[in-house]
């Protein structure tokens, strides 16, 4: 046993110098030269009040402008804004917060913070800290001026010494000599100090009586003794001493506040995270109560899950977990859950607040890949509803040792931290605009201004809604010879075969078609990666796929083929070892197929892979490459728009951030070919390159605290970017009714999955979910569903949507620019509405204007 234990010990310290993957985020994360430690803090100069404001008691005014003032508290940290023109002011932490009988401890201090930040030990278990109990607390806070603002600056933690820097033992000899230095006072301190051990004539230190004034007085009774680092060494070596002390426990960051128009910018550069290489910083949280509104304040909280959604104030749902969600849904590399998720991911990086009759809504500018939304309401642990943005600085995951039977698991940290600053703009509305409809239209012309829209010139010449139509072209089945099984590949639908079911299509009068074409290449729809294109002889090959892009463009019909670039389905052409993402534990990152009776992962099917981001431009020049050939004039992009990875691999780590910045790139590349892209999903930073949007955001995820959903995400984009939700034939919808009234109320195109070949043709595959997709069981439904949707949406198709409300349980108004108004009742009675009867399962319309 004691080899073994020495055996596995070795590997542990081998593993340790593996894991030590912080060990360059010091240098890199510190404002101080070669990584050194920080030991003390050094006070500002006080600033000079600018201006002063009886409605801002005990702050200073530092900047202004036509619309806003700033001011600060020096001494707590906090910050206000004031609205010149209405006299709100938005508070960084509530002015009440010191009259809260319901928080206590850590959760009363946090009202009083600015920024928390949760780090590791050597042991991969979290702590925290936060600027009021381990910064304000200390008086180690500093404010300086920069432009149009000022910076806030902390310093977490104290070098003051501790009853570690005593000696942890004396001799008898020893001791009587330092106490007959000293006078009375002094000998009671140290004999409080220490305990004589007889047996071993030694006296000990006694840590537990080392606090509070007995550890101030211990350690000035040394100090008059005289007692010298020369004599504590030399009783070091005489008892054989141990005199190893941790470094103190030091953290630093900076906050910076600068008033811009109408908005109060907020960033946490990452140059100032300073953090000991022992314990590396996790996640940084951002004004956890910033316009905080108390328990008996009225309003609601925005949170961008799905489409929308709103959290009552004081809702009382204080036994349900609180809001939590990360921006852009799960990196792959690290997401390890078995289960397959049922919510909706956040599309936009954004939340706000609305309360009594004003409302901020804040936007991640900076940091957005690395962020998570969270939100609670007052009664679980504060007396307040609020919501911020936390930031991720560093991952970690468990790497377990195996020797000789033995076996344990050891912290593996992210290399580097992100390489972002982490910025929020918190844009202050009033009036009419103190809405969800207000933040969706201030969104809206924000992405326009920094043109994260399309710009298009066409938009309001729009007069068909969009009928999406995703066929299938080929699937891989296993099929025998000889009672031998092999695989091969098993057509549903040709290219000749797409032609008949467009032209059945069109002859039912379904407009504006846009057909999404996936299976067509490398083996498939679980295609192999795109380092080539091979047109699928199952489906047309290559002549095939040529006269169907000429079939399109002459019926005037949108050709998307489709590509996933982000995942490898299969193919000997991808080397998993050097191809795929790595995740923390260096290891290829696998994703086993859902099995959907139990919704869990099957791990006895084979993996899937998540290609490293550092590929993907290579596979989009190529893909390209045969588009062009082929004449095309679309592409679809199944993942690109609607995942965000990292790798992890060592020395070479692409972090979510940067594996942003490499989509964009690729996107860019694919707007200059001039392609009319068709993306999944359709993340924030994908959408000023797409023309159409599949599977986007059509509800919320119904967290229990959530109380009502919106179309935030629709209000964004309508009239910019075409949409739909997820195909009606494979969707969880048993009522067409609700289906209409939905894309009604939502302002959405309709969207069906087919296939040409019978449904049977997927038993016995891993396809199974195609289970109703034959075309011709559901053409003259989707005829029907497409004329009563375009009858009432194709007039406000290129139209933006500028307000929608609800007006009574299960009835909602939605109106465009142009006036037009359409309200959807979703109950199973009739409904009275502005002296209008809307029957049930119905809806009106109205408003036109020419």
């Amino acid at each position: 046993m004691r080899l073994a234990s020495k055996a596995l010990l070795i590997a542990c310290c081998a593993v340790l110098i593996l894991v030590a993957g912080c060990s360059d985020s010091v240098s890199d994360n510190t404002t101080q030269e070669s990584g050194l430690a920080v030991t003390a803090f050094t006070p500002g100069k006080a600033l000079s009040a600018s201006f002063t404001d009886a409605r801002v008691a005990n702050m200073k005014g530092v900047a202004e402008n036509d619309r806003l003032r700033l001011f600060v508290d020096e001494a707590s940290g906090s910050v206000a804004v004031l609205n010149k023109n209405t006299g709100a002011i938005w508070y960084s932490n509530p002015p009440e917060r010191e009259s809260d009988s319901f928080a206590s401890g850590v959760n009363k201090d946090l009202l009083s913070s600015q920024i928390k930040m949760d780090f590791y030990n050597n042991l991969g278990q979290i702590s925290s800290i936060n600027t009021y109990t381990d910064s304000v607390a200390y008086k180690q806070i500093k404010f300086e001026a920069i432009p149009n603002g000022v910076r806030a600056s902390y310093h977490f933690g104290t070098a003051q010494k501790t009853f570690e820097d005593m000696p942890p033992m004396f001799s008898k000899a020893r001791f009587e000599e330092v106490l007959s230095k000293l006078d009375k006072a002094g000998q009671r301190a140290l004999s409080i100090s220490y305990k004589e051990d007889k047996e071993k004539s030694v006296y000990v230190r006694n840590d537990a009586a080392l606090t509070g004034i007995q550890l101030v007085r211990a350690l000035k009774a040394l100090e008059t003794a005289g007692y010298t680092e020369e004599d504590l060494m030399k009783d070091a070596a005489e008892l054989n001493m141990d005199l190893t002390k941790p470094e103190p426990r030091i953290f630093q960051a900076s906050i910076e506040y600068t008033l811009d128009v109408d908005s109060l910018i907020a960033k946490i550069p990452v140059s100032s995270i300073y953090y000991p290489e022992e314990y590396p910083v996790n996640m940084v949280s951002m004004l956890r109560f910033f316009g905080a509104g108390g328990s008996d304040a009225e309003g609601s909280i925005f949170v961008p899950d799905g489409s929308g959604a709103l959290i009552r104030f004081n809702n009382g749902k204080t036994r349900y977990p609180a809001y939590q969600q990360l921006v852009y849904g799960s990196d792959q590399t690290i997401d390890r859950t078995e289960d397959a998720s049922r919510e909706q991911n956040v599309r936009l990086p954004v939340f706000g607040m609305v309360r009594e009759g004003q409302a901020f809504l804040g936007i991640i500018e900076e940091g957005a890949a690395a962020a998570t939304i969270n939100a609670d309401v007052a009664g679980r642990l504060n007396s307040y509803n609020n919501v911020y943005p936390s930031f991720y600085v560093i991952n970690k995951d468990e790497v377990t040792l195996f020797a000789n039977e033995q076996q344990r698991s050891l912290p593996k940290f992210q290399e580097n931290p992100m390489k972002t600053d982490y910025t929020v703009r918190y844009a202050f509305l009033s009036g009419e605009d103190a809405s969800v409809s207000g933040m969706a239209k201030y969104y809206q012309q924000y992405l326009l201004k920094k043109n994260g829209l399309p710009q298009t010139e066409t938009r309001a010449e729009k007069k068909d809604v969009p009928f999406y139509l995703q066929l299938v072209g080929s699937i891989s089945k296993q099929k025998h010879f000889a009672g031998i099984p092999y695989d091969a590949l098993e057509s549903l639908t040709t290219f000749d075969q797409a032609q008949s079911i467009v032209t059945e299509a069109q002859q039912r009068d379904i407009r504006n078609l846009k057909v999404k074409f996936a299976g067509w290449f490398n083996e498939g729809l679980d295609h192999e990666v795109p380092d080539h294109v091979s047109v699928d002889k199952a489906v047309g090959g290559s002549k095939g796929f040529k006269d169907f892009a000429s079939f399109a463009k002459e019926k005037g019909v949108s050709f998307f083929p489709d590509v996933a670039f982000l995942v490898a389905n299969s193919g000997e052409n991808f080397d998993q070892a050097d191809d795929a993402s790595r995740t923390l534990r260096d290891e290829p990152a696998m994703l086993f197929p859902i099995n959907l009776a139990t919704n869990r992962r099957d791990r006895n099917k084979p993996p899937s892979y998540v290609v490293s981001p550092r590929l993907i431009g290579s596979y989009v020049d190529t893909v390209l490459e045969s588009l062009r050939d082929f004449k095309a004039s679309g592409i679809s992009l199944r993942d690109m728009t609607d995942s965000l990875n990292s790798d992890y691999r060592e020395n070479k780590q692409i972090d979510r951030v940067k594996s942003q910045g490499l989509s964009t790139q690729a996107l860019d590349k694919l707007l200059g070919d001039k392609l009319e892209i068709m993306g999944n999903g359709g993340n924030e930073f994908t959408l000023p390159y797409l023309t159409d949007i599949t599977d986007a955001p059509m509800s919320y995820s119904r967290f229990k605290l959530e109380d009502e959903e919106v179309p935030f995400y629709q209000m964004v984009i309508h009239g910019y970017i075409d949409y739909t939700g997820t195909p009606f034939n494979l969707s969880t919808y048993n009522d067409v009714r609700q289906y209409v009234l939905k894309c009604l109320e939502y302002g959405a195109g309709v969207y069906f999955e087919w296939i040409y070949e019978p449904n049977y043709k997927v038993n016995d595959t891993d396809y199974d979910r195609l289970y109703a997709v034959n075309y011709e069981l559901w053409i003259d439904q989707a005829a029907e569903i497409y004329k009563e949707v375009n009858g009432v949406l194709g007039s406000v198709q290129g139209q933006r949507m500028i307000s929608h409300e609800k007006l009574s349980e299960g009835v909602f108004k939605t109106v465009y620019e142009n006036g037009t108004y359409v309200m959807v009742n979703y109950n199973g009675s009739q409904a009275q509405v502005d002296g209008k009867t809307i029957e049930a399962e119905s809806y009106l319309t109205g408003g036109e204007q020419s």
